[in-house]
């Protein structure tokens, strides 16, 4: 396993990092697997795990701190708050009243005293930079929270938050997770510079773009009932994306095969090879599933080879922009453009 400093923490964690949204509803991963799950990924190395208050409804966070009874100083835990939690237009944003409420939330499901890496879950056009910094600055002072970060910003809203955080005398954030895979590149045109800029760590959620990387998606093979049912249009082939994508994977899979590597493996050393980059969250829902992601734990890619996937998927572009949950919100909703 190979490990890296995650931006200006100071803290060490793996590159590839354990992520738990499949723990629960969301993936039928019950109790006693996500145990084993997790038991095997820190032995394996892992040393950060990552889930959200949102993940199966809170559910990702208890069975976690379940499992992390008795290991939880053996890793970096790092949690999120700010989508909606439940149909209450009060529970969701980073406004400070409710990021109070769910780091409260969050560190009892966790069964844990604090949160080493606690992340905005996505901006939050109707609460001020300086409002949310504020509150974080004074959970991190408090110690229920070591250090924080924001998840799937634009890069211009990643920059204002650290002016904000510099003209107000705030702490600032000090990591972003996005989504980056090689079929997902759009980030290596604003993101990972401005990353760059301001040294923050990096967590790439979705380095196998949702299972299109980890080989069981192929032309000759239908789509499993999983892929089917939760998140379906990202598998619908009539899709013109979904089509791309596809096309995509095939190339891959023969430069993967003529370098003896798995997908998985091209995947994950790619994600990885980035500099901006400190860990993959790879998101297992079985055991078998976790160990062939761990197989890549020390795959290390040749310039050929990165030059041939840049043949395949062009560098700064995304072959599925619409995936990327990183929309503005002025677009998403009418009232925002129509006041």
């Amino acid at each position: 396993m190979q490990y890296r400093t995650l931006g200006h923490t100071g803290m060490q964690i793996s590159a590839l990092a354990l992520g738990a949204m499949n723990f629960g509803a969301i993936g039928r991963t019950g109790a006693d697997d996500v145990a084993t799950i997790v038991g095997t990924a820190l032995d394996a190395g892992v040393t950060l795990v990552d889930t959200a208050d949102v993940y199966s409804a809170g559910e990702s966070e208890e069975l976690l701190g379940a499992a992390l009874v008795g290991r939880r100083d053996d890793v970096v835990l790092a949690t999120k708050a700010g989508l909606p939690m439940g149909d209450d237009r009060r529970r969701s944003g980073s406004s400070r009243r409710w990021l109070v409420t769910a780091v409260e939330d969050s560190l009892r499901r966790l069964r844990t005293d604090r949160i080493d890496l606690f992340q905005v879950h996505r901006w939050d056009p109707r609460t001020s930079d300086e409002e949310t910094l504020a509150a974080l600055t004074d959970l991190q002072s408090s110690g229920k929270i070591l250090a924080f970060g924001s998840s799937t910003f634009p890069a211009y809203r990643i920059v204002e938050a650290q002016w904000a955080a510099r003209d107000h005398q705030l702490r600032r954030y000090t990591t972003e997770q996005a989504n980056y895979s090689i079929l997902q590149r759009g980030i290596e045109r604003d993101v990972l510079p401005v990353t760059e800029t301001y040294g923050l760590g990096v967590l790439a959620w979705s380095p196998l773009a949702s299972g299109w990387l980890s080989g069981a998606v192929r032309a000759d093979r239908e789509v499993t009932t999983h892929r089917s049912g939760f998140m379906r249009t990202r598998f619908d082939l009539s899709i013109p994306a979904n089509r791309a994508k596809l096309d995509a994977v095939e190339r891959l899979s023969v430069i993967a095969a003529d370098a003896g590597l798995t997908l998985i493996q091209l995947a994950l050393g790619f994600v990885t090879a980035h500099r901006a980059v400190t860990a993959a969250l790879i998101g297992p829902r079985t055991l078998q599933h976790l160990e062939t992601q761990l197989a890549a734990a020390d795959t290390t890619l040749t310039p050929d080879l990165l030059n041939a996937i840049d043949e395949v998927v062009v560098p700064g572009i995304d072959l599925a922009p619409d995936e990327k949950n990183d929309t503005p919100p002025a677009l998403l909703d009418a009232a925002l453009r129509r006041r």
